[in-house]
């Protein structure tokens, strides 16, 4: 007579175990299935991607300019007036020598007229570096604008900036009508600002 297993003395049926599915609470020290998604232990912060792992790509500084709401980054664009007000103080800055110039041409004193127009010559050069290497004239620094690529926002350049004073003939012919384009223009361009890609901006 047999009685069977010892561990199982009423003879019911053995089942195997079961393992825990998924989302099945883990008891300790039970090791989870293949795939089973790990969880750090208690008191144990999650672990930081190692040097070298693949960040996520940041936004493009681009002109540094502040973010409008619903229009992204836009450029502090001069007004019209601005740039007006800018150019009347560089012509200001014109009159010394101009005076020099009529002073000796009233006087008859030839020198002091070669004397005036080199003077003018020497302003509108200095004018011209300052604009290429910083974008502001004396008028734009005194009215707080400045004039940039329109691709990163940087100084023209000497180079750049003559070919743009020179671009202003555009702008004078045609009865200067395109000294007046800023005044309804999206970005506030002048012909010459177009045909270079430049824009004047705001500084404050």
């Amino acid at each position: 007579m047999s009685y069977g297993d010892p561990n199982n003395p009423y003879g019911q049926p053995q089942q195997p175990p079961q393992q825990p599915g998924y989302g099945y609470p883990q008891q300790p020290g039970q090791q989870q299935p293949y795939g089973y998604p790990q969880q750090a232990p208690q008191g144990v912060p999650p672990q930081q991607p190692g040097y070298g792992y693949p960040q996520a790509p940041q936004a493009p500084a681009g002109y540094g300019y502040p973010q409008q709401p619903g229009y992204g980054m836009q450029p502090p664009y001069a007004s019209w007036g601005q740039r007006f007000l800018g150019l009347l103080v560089d012509m200001l800055v014109f009159l010394p020598p101009y005076i020099i110039v009529v002073i000796g041409g009233v006087s008859k004193i030839w020198a002091l007229v070669i004397v005036g127009y080199l003077a003018v010559l020497g302003v509108a050069i200095w004018q011209l570096v300052r604009e290429g290497s910083t974008g502001q004239t004396v008028g734009k620094q005194a009215v707080g604008i400045r004039l940039v690529k329109e691709t990163d926002g940087q100084p023209l350049g000497f180079g750049l900036a003559f070919v743009r004073r020179l671009a202003h003939f555009l702008d004078s012919i045609a009865c200067y009508i395109g000294w007046l384009w800023p005044a309804w223009d999206p970005k506030r361009q002048t012909f010459a600002d177009k045909i270079c890609s430049t824009i004047v901006i705001r500084t404050n």
